[in-house]
Parts: C-alpha cells; sequence; structure tokens
C-alpha cells in the first residue's frame, strides 16, 4: 500500500505543467509542493508573448513558422517583433538570450532570400576583371564595393585573378573601377613624385574614384589623402590601408608604410616585384649612401660573370642551377634594374644573405665541382704565376677589349698594352698581310 502511495505521489508531480488543473495549485494537506501555476493565453500587445514565435521548448508542438516563412516582408516583420521582445524581456535572463539567439537565425533566413547564388556562373568578367566565385565558406572578407562583410556561409561573392578585388555577387553590377593589372600591363611605372598632392579644390571636392562628395570636415564624408598619388578619397575607396611608397624609398631610403586607398594598394601590391626601377638614372646618389646597395651590385655582376659558364655546362644545366633565382631573373639578365620587393629586402638584409649563399654555390660549381668550368678559367700572362684565375675572383681585374683575367695588382701595375689584345692585333695584321699577298698577281 504504501508503494502504491509513492507511486500516485511520483506522477502526480511529474505530469505536464501544461495540462494540470487550476484546483491543483492548492496547497495539498499531505505536505506535497505545489504545482506551478498555469501560464495564462498572452494577449496581443505583451511582447512576452510576441517571443512565443518557437522560443518556447514545449517539445509537443512546432514553433511558430517564421523561421519556415519563405517571404522577406514576413520576416522582416518578425525580426522586428523579436528586437521589442528582446529590449522588453529583463536583462542577461535566459528568455532574452533565447531571443538573441532567434533573431540570429531570422536575420541570416533574411539574407538567404535576399542573396541566394548557388545559381551564379563561377566566371564573370566585368571591366577587364576576371570574377571567379569563391568556394571558401569560412574566411571573412570585406567587398571592395560596397565595404561591408562577406559571410561566406551564407552569401555568394567573387575575387578577380588579376587584381583581387573581392566583392559580393550582388555588388557584381555595379562595380565601375576596371582592373588594375590591365594598367599595370600597359604601363608598368611608378609615380616617383613624393605624395603629389594638388587640393580638394582640384578634384571639385569629390572622391578621385567614385566622385563622392567629401570634406576634410567629414561631411558629408570624409576625405582621406592617399600618400601615393596625392589625391584624395572618400571613405568606402580609402580604407587606411598601408604601404611602402616607392618615391620615398627610392629618394629616402625611407620604408615606413604609408597610408594608401585600395586602388593604389592593390596596384602597389602587383607591381612590388616587378624590376622596373633603375637607380642609377634615378638617384645615383643613393649608392654612396646605403652600402648594402654596393654589395649587392658587386654581387649581381659577379653571377652576370658566372652566367656564361652554366649556359655551356652540361651538368649546370641538368642541375638547373640558374633557377635559384627564378624568383628574380632580372638578376640573371642585368645588374641595373631593381623592383621595390628588391629594397625592401635589401633594407630588412634578407636579400644580402640569401644572394651570398647563392653566389657561394655557383663559385663551388664553377671552381671546385666542374671540371669542364674549371678548363675555362684564365692563367695571369703578366707574372704567370698563381692558381687559376676567373673574373668573378676578387682580387683580379678584366680587360675590357678582349675579357682576358689577370691578378689585379699586375694589371695595374705593368704600363703596358694586354698581352692578349697584343696578340690578337699581330694577329689580325698578319691574316691582312696574307690576304694582300694573294690577291697580288
Amino acid at each position: 500500500m504504501a508503494y502504491d502511495e509513492r507511486l500516485a505521489r511520483f506522477r502526480q508531480a511529474h505530469l505536464n505543467p501544461f495540462n494540470k488543473a487550476p484546483e491543483e495549485q492548492q496547497e495539498r494537506p499531505d505536505g506535497a509542493a505545489p504545482a506551478p501555476a498555469p501560464r495564462p493565453d498572452p494577449s496581443p500587445g505583451d511582447p512576452e508573448g510576441a517571443l512565443d514565435l518557437g522560443l518556447a521548448e514545449d517539445h509537443f508542438s512546432r514553433p511558430v513558422g517564421l523561421i519556415l516563412a519563405s517571404d522577406v516582408q514576413q520576416l522582416r516583420q518578425a525580426i522586428e517583433e523579436c528586437k521589442r521582445a528582446i529590449l522588453a524581456l529583463p536583462e542577461h535572463s535566459e528568455r532574452q538570450k533565447d531571443a538573441v539567439v532567434r533573431l540570429i537565425h531570422l536575420r541570416l533566413k533574411l539574407q538567404e532570400l535576399k542573396d541566394p547564388g548557388e545559381d551564379e556562373p563561377n566566371i564573370r568578367v566585368v571591366l577587364e576583371h576576371r570574377f571567379y566565385k569563391e568556394k571558401s565558406k569560412s574566411v571573412k572578407q570585406m567587398c571592395d564595393k560596397c565595404s561591408t562583410i562577406i559571410w561566406g556561409l551564407i552569401q555568394t561573392w567573387y575575387t578577380c585573378t588579376g587584381c583581387y578585388y573581392r566583392c559580393h555577387s550582388k555588388c557584381l553590377p555595379l562595380v565601375s573601377k576596371a582592373c588594375v593589372r590591365a594598367k599595370v600591363s600597359h604601363q608598368a611605372e611608378y609615380q616617383l613624385s613624393i605624395c603629389p598632392e594638388s587640393g580638394l579644390d582640384s578634384q571639385d571636392y569629390r572622391c578621385a574614384e567614385c566622385r563622392a562628395p567629401v570634406s576634410l570636415r567629414g561631411v558629408p564624408s570624409e576625405a582621406r589623402q592617399c600618400d601615393y598619388t596625392g589625391l584624395y578619397y572618400c571613405s568606402s575607396c580609402h580604407w587606411n590601408d598601408l604601404a611602402v611608397v616607392p618615391a620615398r624609398a627610392i629618394h629616402n631610403w625611407d620604408f615606413e608604410p604609408r597610408k594608401v586607398s585600395r586602388c593604389s594598394m592593390r596596384y602597389l601590391a602587383l607591381m612590388v616585384s616587378r624590376p622596373v626601377l633603375k637607380l642609377r638614372e634615378i638617384n645615383p646618389l643613393l649608392f654612396n649612401y646605403v652600402e648594402e646597395l654596393v654589395e649587392i651590385r658587386k654581387l649581381r655582376q659577379d653571377i652576370l660573370l658566372m652566367k656564361p659558364y652554366f649556359i655551356t655546362c652540361k651538368e649546370a644545366m641538368e642541375a638547373r642551377l640558374l633557377l635559384q633565382l627564378q624568383d628574380r631573373q632580372h638578376f640573371v639578365e642585368n645588374d641595373e634594374m631593381y623592383s621595390l620587393q628588391d629594397l625592401i629586402d635589401i633594407e630588412a638584409g634578407r636579400l644580402s644573405c640569401s644572394l651570398t649563399e647563392i653566389h657561394t654555390l655557383f663559385a663551388k660549381h664553377i671552381k671546385l665541382d666542374c671540371e669542364r668550368c674549371q678548363a675555362k678559367g684564365f692563367v695571369c700572362e703578366l707574372c704567370k704565376e698563381g692558381d687559376v684565375l676567373f673574373p668573378f675572383d676578387s682580387h683580379t681585374s678584366v680587360c675590357t677589349d678582349c675579357s682576358a683575367v689577370f691578378h689585379r695588382d699586375c694589371y695595374y701595375d705593368n704600363s703596358t698594352t694586354c698581352p692578349r689584345c697584343a696578340r690578337l692585333s699581330l694577329r689580325k695584321q698578319s691574316l691582312f698581310q696574307d690576304t694582300g699577298t694573294e690577291a697580288e698577281p
């Protein structure tokens, strides 16, 4: 009998609270805990009643279908009701937290309806941009057109393979700036004047790119100056990105990043590895003040002297030694042109270390590892002593006419002409004399 009574009390305590009758709210004579009071039906104006759009987890009924709504207007109305409910509920309460989660879900659903994009084409061409649809869903980017966040999980977005311009699929028809790579291909040169400012009046107090009204007072939009072009841009076209300005690096050896516009940043990023700077013409005095530049120039000259050995050496071609400089192909073509990345690496000390290692590897192949390259060495014809000489050795001098190699001390101490040049001259004279003798009757 005691067991049946306990079982009855257990069942009574675990009944569904939504089905309890009002009379069960009264206090029981046996001292059992009172059951919770039933919730009254919410009135239409009650803010908590608006929360019953699916937040109440009763596990018996399906939430009211705001999340299932397919109409944009209905979702916006549900979002507004959820906002009012959040403001009316006690702060930091569980119900308010549930309402915030519900609001997030409603907004995501609304964004899906506004930007469906799974049927978007993979490739779009707009103003010489080649846009490819991105597959990444987790990377957060900023749209270069509307300056808002790209939510890759629910939004379709594109990236230009030429200049890396990113935008939503809905912003593609609004793109008005041509691809910067086209400018790099047609006109690969830098602005070499330091911040050539001309004033807002020359721009008619408008953004240099989108022509939106700007002013230094921030009304209607803040005017931001690009340190590379000297022009003023609005906040949508100038995000305060930082980049090294070539003019400051060449004239002042200043590599502090400066604020540039989005267009200038993309242009500088595409141009940073292009060897378009001829320092001897732009600023020849720079070699007198930057010792690292003199060292790099000497290493590049030595590599150019080593290049003929590798081109005619089968082992060097099989080992692909010249590919050690595949990231800086201009180093095996001339010793005058520099890229902005070269100057940045010289200032940081990276280029000197890497180029010295490559120089040592090349010299080791020619002087120690390869017999064919060793056989192409020179013997000093002035003193006829010492080891085999090569034109890239630090203690040698090379004749500018015949490319013969001598000890530096021997070459400058000897006041006579180069022995090889004299020998070649005599040979030419003898050939002319023989030709003249054969021509006489």
